[in-house]
């Protein structure tokens, strides 16, 4: 989709194309100038993005040795960026055989991100037949920063949560290059073959410089076979590297289309006067960068406004967990971050209405939003119950659970207590190991309770003299049960069941849909409903 800028861009360059044209033929009553209007097309496929170029060169007062000419361009790419270039220039002929010029272009530039940005861009060249220089100046102007909150990022930092926010910013800066003819050709032929050599730099407070080296090289025919007189098609290819955008390498094809009736043949100019003409060569791009540039900030809140407690594992010892998520209280949300270890009867049960979770959307003082995602773990072993249980309004989510049983324990990794309701476990995996002669049940929902499991992987894993390995045992009864999007598997048992109703009365929601089925039996049958899988299958 082409932003309103593009739009305009291209409005303004098709205006001045029809006004060229159509002032042609009053141009040609005067004296005939040396150097008509035209336009260059170019195409730049490239290693990480691939451009495209319109470039109008419009000659607006000339003498035998000094053009004034107006250049407009509008370029755009795969990445959804479109930029327009808008310039006055002038260029004087010395008779040492060296062609002076002087440039300003004021640019605008919408990103891929949807923001823009304005530069002023100054240059000045000077070409031979044999050599080019070239410097350039880059400085923006108006707004030169724009949030970004799909960049915003929050981490733990001990027991606080620390968020910067997202930004892009444009970046000012210069560069310069030196080229030479390659005397593959007479110095005189209508073609020529030119390697460049330069460098660039551009900066910005609490931005990483972009600074590195370019190299180009262009092979120019200003005699096209079948091509109208004035026309000029050029091929090359362009290579440059910095540490924030690393390597980008383009190759580069550019037709030149002139205006035939306004403008002498290009076959009566010198290699110099050809040379007044050549596109002005200067930075594709505003230079902008997107990353976390602001300040860092405390954030205390969740996106809902409520408060949140850290708990790290560094500070907090597995085996104090279930203390320190009591203490948190009623209606609480818990970010646990790091892995907590487990042993003996340390079950962590939640508070009534209380989140304990890996991941949460927090909101930064500023009003920003964005998720924290502590990859957080609860391992339970030699366990002789349950490691994790949820009590009424409980939700698990974004944390990795496991149980380690043996003997004669029967184990409960998590476990839903009797007459729990809008209970919710989502996003985490769980995992229960039996190794001894027991029953081993890694998630067991009570009776008179009503649970969402969403998003999970569930697996149990028999070993030795396990018996029984059930992955989901829902078997009590008035239990409404919505099973979305699971991923579910028991083996290693004597007996290894995915899901067991068992005599209970059990409800499934009708959206009970969209779950991954691996190993394991489906035992009993609930009330109503039944569990999806995508392979077509159901439980039962």
């Amino acid at each position: 989709m082409i932003s309103r800028s593009s739009s305009r861009s291209a409005t303004i360059l098709a205006l001045v194309v029809g006004c060229a044209v159509t002032t042609s033929a009053v141009a040609q009553s005067a004296a005939e100038p040396k150097w008509g209007p035209h336009i260059d097309l170019e195409a730049k496929p490239g290693t990480k993005r691939s451009l495209s170029e319109a470039d109008l060169f419009i000659p607006v007062a000339q003498s035998a040795d000094t053009l004034l000419f107006a250049n407009l361009r509008l370029r755009m790419d795969d990445n959804d960026s479109n930029e327009g270039n808008y310039g006055l220039g002038v260029r004087h002929m010395l008779e040492s055989g060296w062609n002076l010029g002087a440039y300003g272009y004021f640019d605008r530039r919408r990103t891929e991100y949807d923001n823009h940005f304005n530069q002023v861009t100054l240059g000045v060249e000077a070409l031979s037949q044999d050599w080019d220089l070239r410097a350039n100046y880059y400085a923006p102007v108006g707004r030169r920063s724009h949030n970004i909150d799909s960049l915003n990022t929050a981490e733990v930092s001990g027991t606080t949560v620390i968020f910067r926010g997202g930004e892009e910013r444009s970046m000012g800066g210069f560069d310069a290059e030196v080229g030479r003819r390659v005397p593959l050709f007479d110095a005189s032929a209508d073609r020529q073959f030119r390697i460049f050599g330069g460098a660039y730099h551009f900066s910005e407070s609490g931005v990483e410089d972009i600074s590195g080296p370019r190299a180009r090289a262009e092979l120019t025919f200003d005699s096209v076979p079948y091509l109208w007189e004035g026309s000029r098609f050029s091929i090359g290819a362009e290579w440059q590297h910095d540490d924030p955008r690393g390597s980008q390498g383009f190759l580069t094809a550019r037709l030149r289309i002139p205006f035939q009736v306004y403008g002498r043949p290009a076959s009566t100019l010198t290699p110099m006067e050809r040379r007044m003409a050549d596109p002005v060569v200067r930075d594709i791009d505003v230079v902008s960068q997107a990353g976390q540039f602001s300040a860092p900030e405390t954030a205390t809140q969740l996106a809902n406004g409520s408060t949140f407690t850290v708990l790290n594992s560094a500070t907090t010892a597995g085996d104090d967990l279930d203390d320190v998520v009591t203490a948190a209280g009623n209606n609480s949300t818990v970010i646990l971050a790091g892995a907590f270890q487990t042993t003996g009867l340390n079950a962590v049960s939640l508070a009534f209405n209380q989140t304990l979770t890996g991941f949460a959307t927090v909101r930064s003082a500023s009003g920003r939003t964005a998720v924290v995602n502590t990859g957080a773990s609860i391992n339970g072993t030699n366990m002789t119950t349950t490691t994790v249980q949820l009590n009424a309004g409980g939700r698990l989510e974004g944390v990795t659970v496991t149980g380690a049983y043996s003997g004669g324990a029967a184990g409960r990794v998590v476990q839903v207590a009797d007459g729990s309701t809008g209970v919710h476990i989502e996003n985490s995996i769980i995992t229960g190991t039996q190794s001894g002669a027991a029953v081993g049940n890694v998630v067991t929902i009570g009776q008179n309770t009503s649970v969402t499991l969403r998003n999970n992987t569930i697996t149990a894993s028999g070993s030795g003299t396990a018996t029984t390995m059930t992955a989901l045992f829902a078997s009590s009864s008035n239990t409404t049960l919505t099973f979305t999007g699971n991923t579910i598997s028991a083996t290693g048992g004597t007996t290894n069941n995915i899901v067991n109703f068992g005599a209970g009365v059990t409800t499934i929601t009708g959206d009970s849909t969209g779950n991954i089925r691996g190993s394991g039996n489906c035992v009993g049958t609930p009330a109503s409903g039944s569990i999806g899988f995508t392979n077509g299958t159901t439980c039962p």
